[in-house]
């Protein structure tokens, strides 16, 4: 049975321009998913999909290998899974678990991907994905009137029925869901995970800067 890990890091950001060769504690960003997925040697390779040559370098430069994706696969819009299936399309070899780690979440619990992959091979998941629970309370608003969404006026914040939201750690599917078009499948297995790093998902300057801050705090 094989399983690969892919990360896809394309080239064109808005928000934080570069961001997935920008560089975090010393490595660029996406160099941190890449050595977290080579610390378990339990995987068959590892994938880089990409449209930017300067990604494809760093990339080879740090041991996984590439796959070039078309430009109409790299949009703003396009979805994740187009991207992995389009991997899994490009490689020889029969896939039979995908690992998705998106180089936006680069710190991760160290014995995170070991328990997550245990947990799928002994449930015989379809897919897997972590979650966090959440503890805001949430509510909308309409013509300047705020409703509570998950909670009443006055109610403790530890009171709340527990939600939880999905914080794009580590997602393992399937590699036949993934072609068609799924990454978290109907019975996917929610695996709860409590650490800060759950909080971590760059997309800004400042999610850039907490990372920093984490790192600092919880690594060094």
């Amino acid at each position: 049975m094989k399983t690969i890990v892919i990360i896809p890091a394309r080239g064109n950001s808005k928000r934080l321009p570069n961001k997935n060769i920008k560089f975090l504690a010393g490595i660029p960003l996406l160099v941190h998913s890449i050595n977290y997925a080579k610390q378990h040697g339990f995987m068959d390779a590892i994938y880089v999909t990409t449209d930017s040559k300067d990604i494809k370098n760093i990339a080879l430069q740090h041991g996984a290998l590439v796959i070039n994706r078309p430009k109409e696969f790299s949009g703003d819009l396009e979805p994740t899974v187009t991207a992995l299936k389009h991997a899994l399309e490009s490689i020889s070899d029969t896939i039979d678990n995908v690992v998705l780690l998106q180089p936006t979440n680069p710190l991760r619990p160290k014995h995170l991907f070991k328990e997550a992959f245990q947990l799928f091979k002994e449930n015989e998941c379809d897919s897997l994905f972590t979650v966090s629970r959440n503890h805001q309370k949430f509510g909308t608003i309409q013509d300047n009137k705020f409703t509570p969404f998950n909670y009443k006026i006055g109610q403790r914040s530890q009171d709340l029925e527990p939600l939880y939201f999905e914080n794009g750690l580590i997602y393992i599917t399937k590699a036949a869901y993934i072609l068609n078009n799924q990454i978290i499948t109907e019975n996917a297995f929610p695996l709860i995970v409590d650490h800060p790093f759950a909080s971590i998902d760059i997309d800004s300057q400042e999610d850039f800067d907490l990372a920093e801050f984490m790192i600092n705090k919880y690594i060094n």
